[in-house]
Formats: structure tokens, sequence, C-alpha cells
């Protein structure tokens, strides 16, 4: 039995490609390109990781995507798939809730230069009143990163009454502190304004329209098999199940994090981006929310635009070649993407870094991921 474990371990490092990519522009350097598979490969070895997915999309068509490793090693070896279902995490903050407050102030419901008091009369105290929506955006706000996970532990509302008593470690726009806090309250400014939990909302304004049918929070029974396993949560593996515990403690659904999908969902998301908020046909976005929502921010210590990072103490796993157009951002989990307008350029990399015992490591190799990619890519001065 040892060793029929062992075999399949060994056959599940190997490489698979399930999907075929598109047929890339005849310029694209693969011999540059295929230098990922090292680079994966490496970071199998050293454990940083047990499985992952790289799509690389470039002038709207896959022109890399690779499953590599296993969804899961223990209590069985599970070898990944390119349609593997991954808890984002942190990808949760740009995707599902920055997307949901750009919309609605494309909609002319949210005012992104007003208070968050504004919209929540209970978000008070302590200077609370004076933070603005694009400080809860940039990390400027003042609110601390974490608050006590007991704030949680007796569900939605009583977790946001305790955000509200919380008192700042900053004045609104004096430093850069990444905070899921603000994007909690972000979350909750979006409930409010729409009248709908943050998870139905964005499925019927953001990911079916899009097409996105394997994004979403909570995901079904279907969507939980193919989920790469995280970690365990009262002696049982978190599978399909959220592994941050404010999310979890707030029935699976907050701003912060919560929202699982695919390489290929993200790749809709990130062509919608690259297309000036358009994707087949439909419109999400204007293309002047598009550039409020990629252009740059000064923050201390840093450049931000409003919901995600483009140069800044978390920024590791951007690379070394993409432009200053270039969004991004990680989650906890092991996750990373990274959307160049002006190079036309996406960079989805999905792991599972958590399992089995939280102590895999991914944003470096992230970065050489995105630098190869990056080089990859047509000279276009030719």
């Amino acid at each position: 039995m040892v060793r029929l474990t062992l075999l399949l371990a060994l056959f599940a490092s190997i490489p698979h490609c399930d999907a075929a990519a598109a047929e890339p522009e005849s310029t694209i350097n693969f011999q540059r390109l295929n230098r990922i598979d090292r680079i994966v490969s490496e970071g199998l070895k050293r454990n940083q990781f047990p499985g992952c997915v790289v799509l690389i999309q470039y002038k709207g068509a896959p022109v890399f995507e690779k499953a590599y490793g296993n969804l899961q090693t223990v209590p069985e070896v599970i070898p990944m798939q390119v349609d593997t279902v991954f808890d984002l995490a942190s990808l949760t903050k740009p995707i599902a809730t920055a997307s949901s407050i750009h919309l609605l102030a494309e909609r002319g419901e949210i005012d992104l230069q007003e208070t968050a008091h504004h919209y929540l009369p209970d978000f008070r105290g302590d200077g609370k009143e004076a933070i603005t929506i694009e400080q809860l955006l940039t990390h400027t706000s003042g609110l601390i990163p974490d608050n006590a996970l007991s704030d949680y532990q007796s569900g939605r509302e009583e977790a946001y009454e305790n955000i509200n008593k919380l008192s700042l470690s900053a004045q609104p726009g004096e430093k850069f502190m990444y905070s899921d806090v603000g994007f909690i309250v972000l979350g909750r400014i979006a409930e409010t304004v729409t009248g709908q939990r943050l998870d139905k909302f964005c499925d019927a304004e953001l990911f079916t329209p899009l097409q996105m049918s394997e994004t979403g929070y909570l995901p079904d029974a279907s969507l939980r098999e193919r989920a790469a396993t995280t970690q365990k949560r009262n002696e049982k593996w978190m599978r399909g199940e959220v592994h941050d515990p404010r999310a979890f403690e707030m029935d699976g659904v907050a701003g912060h994090a919560g929202l699982f999908s695919t390489a290929q969902d993200l790749s809709r998301f990130a062509e919608m981006i690259l297309n000036d908020g358009e994707l087949d046909g439909v419109r999400l976005f204007t293309p002047a929310s598009i550039q409020r929502m990629t252009e740059s921010v000064d923050v201390p210590r840093g450049i931000r635009s409003l919901g995600w990072d483009k140069q800044s103490p978390y920024s590791s796993n951007k690379g070394d070649l993409l432009t200053d157009s270039g969004i991004g951002h990680g989650g906890f989990t092991g996750t990373g993407i990274w959307i160049d307008p002006e190079l036309d350029l996406a960079v989805i990399f999905l792991s599972n870094r958590v399992h089995p015992d939280g102590s895999g490591s991914v944003n470096s190799l992230i970065g050489r991921i995105s630098t190869v990619a990056t080089a990859a890519l047509p000279d276009e001065s030719d």
C-alpha cells in the first residue's frame, strides 16, 4: 500500500495539461515560456505547494495553461486538474468587493469620495467618520489589519457591530496598512446600498453576465468535488469550504475573503478588464470605470489602485517586467493574478500552498513566472 501511494504521488507530480491552449501568436517565444515548467517543478520539489494551475493569457487567448502536482496529498493523493476550483482568499477583495463598489459607483449609487459613515451611520467614533470609500479601497483608512477572531464568532451582524467599535491605528490617509477589516466594511457598504448579501449581488451583477459559472461564494457540491484541499478545521479537511476563519464565521461570505473560482473563469474576468469592461458583447463597466479602477494612486510606501495592488510591499508576486499599468493581487491560500493592459497580458497562478500544514510559500515563485511570461512576449518595437 505504501509503494502504491508513492507511485501515485510520483505520477501526480508530472504536469497535466488537460485543456489545450488556444492557437497563440506565432511570435510568442515558447522556449522562454516553457521555463515555467522548471520554475514550478523546483517549487514542488521544495514543498512550497502541493500543486497549482498556471494560465498565461495574451491578446485574448491562453498561450500557456497547465496543471501541476496534486490538489490533495493527504489523506489520499488526488492529481491537480486545469479545472480545479480554488479558494481565492484575498483575491476576493478586488474581484468581488472592489468590482461591486466600482459597479455601484458607475450606477451613481456610491460616491467613491464619500465617507463610509454616509452609507453606514453606525460606523463612527474615534475619527472613523472621516474615512472615505477611496481610502478603504487603497488600505489607507487607518483601520487595523485584523480584529480578534472572537469578534466574529456570534455571527455576521455582531461582527459588523464589533467593527463599528474599533479604534483607528492611524489617521485616515496617514499610513498604508493592508486591512481585511477595511474590505469587510466595503462589503457591508455594498450590501447596505443594494439590499442584497454580497454573494447574491456578485453572482447576479458580475459573474453571471461574464459567464463565470464556476466563480462565487459557497460553491455547490459539484464544485466542491473539484476543489483543492487546504487545511483541517475541527479535524475535518477543508475542501470547498472557506479557509479564512473570519469569513467562515460570517457564513462564508465577506468582503475580504470567501470567493472560489477556476483559472479559466479568472481569465474571463481578466479579459473583461483588458477589453475596457466588455466581454463577448456584454458590457459590464464603461471604459471610464476601468480607467478609474486601474489608474495609479500614490499611497505611503507605494502605489495602489482603487482595489488592486500595483507596486507596494505586497508586490513580490508581480515580477520584474510588467508595466506601470499592471494591476494584481495575491491570496493567503497561494493564489495570485496580474493583469497588464499595456501588454494585453494576464498571469494567473492558483495553488493551495497551505495544504496540508500551512507551511508553503509561493509569492516569489509567482513573480518569477510573471517575469518569464512577460519576457516571452514579442517585441512590439520590431
